[in-house]
């Protein structure tokens, strides 16, 4: 069976083209996690999903 985290995505507020602030997002049904674009096999930020839209909302509120 596949792992849901394999399923990375890019995000859509990355910028155009290239981007200076490109991030890929996988999720399942328990967790979501994000990764710097550039450099993927780099550290991975992981999740539980119930507090992912919490962390979103705290970093729009800290700009």
């Amino acid at each position: 069976m596949r792992n849901p985290m394999d399923n990375w995505r890019k995000s859509s507020h990355s910028g155009p083209g290239d981007g200076n602030e490109c991030v890929e997002i996988a999720n399942s049904p328990t967790h979501i996690a994000i990764r710097d674009t550039k450099a993927p096999t780099r550290a991975t930020l992981v999740f539980p999903a119930e507090t992912f839209a919490p962390f979103v909302e705290a970093l729009k509120a800290s700009r």
